[in-house]
């Protein structure tokens, strides 16, 4: 093997299939990069037991087509010190030399014969916008859980509806449940896989009893499909994948697998499944207020400083001089800022939240204002969008539900 490229092309290709590998593997093979040079192009392949990775760049010049199996981490350190312009590299016996601009690298190479074939790609059920996808996937992940302990609660639920064409993005730690649609285009319609070049639930219980209750929903009949993916590789690909274009997406029983402009990756699909959130997210007669968000998000982060680990924000609106009242603390060591804000339903109502599951639910929005649907304290409460004047999306495309606590005597 022999081939030249310019360094920032095999630099980009190198991060993107190494982000995959092991930080630590029994299989030492597990720790390469594949690198296949062959008719004018570089494909970098990576993988380990849950996720792989493979993307291909255009080379200047193959001079000699072939494979090598090379450390990646190492590789990536190399390329991020190797001088700009083009570099050369080529198999020399069992060594993998890199060198451009008078400095020179080498590497033991893998054995090939011992690493294992790349996971294909499962059946491409249609296309959704990079950027969308990406942003969608960032509101959700924040409500996914972390414990190991429960695998099931820290995956996103990824459902597609090829009769609505909506694609359903929702995750939940059991205390806040976040649920995002957006449009896809299904496989059927012209999308094809060339396309990308307390508990929150208010029963905690049946949230993780749902969380362990054996195989998932696997993917369904036709374009449709309920599975579930793991929060943070989730969160890895949909950032990787660049911000313009359509990206494919992929389904089968047991992997999803998503492609866009040259870069391909697959990820092994959680057991179990999340509790449905219709009826959680079925709220009567609730009290609504409307607040500016960027006011609330500082109001928040400003109070949150004397809290004392979880101790929780206060929120009390009245609809007497339309504001929200936050406060945190406890005795001397408070801190308290006044809000405008519109209450309806009520004249006055009273919700108070972990700092930090209020700040993450927050943060999650980009609307100028915002729309919190409250049913009291110690009761689930909703955080939506506002929406543009007079577009009237229902339900709205992304809803993030918090539980609240009751309120402390200050």
């Amino acid at each position: 093997m022999e081939f030249r490229i310019e360094r920032s092309a095999l630099a980009e290709a190198v991060a993107w299939a190494a982000r995959v590998l092991p930080v630590r593997s029994p299989v030492p093979v597990l720790g390469g990069l594949l690198l296949d040079a062959e008719g004018g192009r570089l494909r970098v392949s990576g993988l380990d037991y849950e996720v792989s990775a493979r993307i291909d760049v255009e080379a200047a010049r193959i001079l000699r087509p072939g494979k090598v199996l090379v450390m990646g981490r190492r590789l990536l350190d190399i390329c991020k010190v190797l001088p700009e312009g083009a570099v050369e590299c080529a198999v020399e016996g069992s060594r993998f030399t890199v060198s451009g601009d008078g400095a020179r690298f080498g590497l033991s190479v893998l054995p090939l014969d011992d690493y294992p074939a790349l996971p294909s790609l499962p059946r491409v059920r249609g296309a959704v916008e990079a950027a969308e996808f990406a942003a969608a996937v960032a509101d959700v992940a924040v409500a996914a859980g972390r414990d190991d302990t429960l695998p099931a609660l820290t995956g996103i639920r990824l459902g597609l509806d090829a009769g609505s064409g909506t694609m359903t993005l929702a995750a939940t730690d059991r205390y806040r449940f976040a649920v995002r649609t957006l449009p896809w285009k299904a496989a059927g319609a012209g999308a094809g896989e060339g396309a990308g070049s307390g508990s929150a639930a208010g029963a905690g219980s049946e949230a993780g009893a749902e969380a362990e209750a054996g195989a998932g929903a696997g993917a369904g009949s036709g374009e449709s499909a309920d599975v579930l993916v793991s929060a943070r590789r989730l969160t890895e690909i949909a950032r990787s994948l660049g911000r313009s274009g359509l990206v494919s997406v992929a389904l089968d029983a047991g992997s999803a697998g998503f492609e866009h402009a040259g870069m391909r990756t697959t990820v092994r699909l959680l057991d179990g499944r999340l509790p449905r959130h219709e009826k959680l997210f079925a709220m009567e007669d609730p009290a609504v207020a409307v607040v500016e968000r960027a006011r609330l998000v500082e109001a928040v982060k400003r109070v949150s400083v004397v809290a004392d680990g979880d101790g929780p924000v206060q929120l009390a609106f009245s609809a007497a001089d339309n504001s929200v009242h936050l406060q945190a603390g406890y005795e001397d060591d408070v801190a308290s800022q006044r809000l405008p804000a519109t209450l309806e339903g009520a004249r006055e109502m009273t919700v108070a939240f972990n700092p930090a599951y209020l700040a993450d639910a927050l943060a999650s929005f980009d609307e100028p204002s915002l729309r919190l649907l409250m049913m009291g304290a110690g009761q689930r409460a909703m955080i939506t969008g506002e929406g543009e004047p007079g577009r009237d999306v229902s339900p709205p495309r992304h809803r993030h539900l918090l539980m609240s606590v009751k309120p402390p005597l200050v």
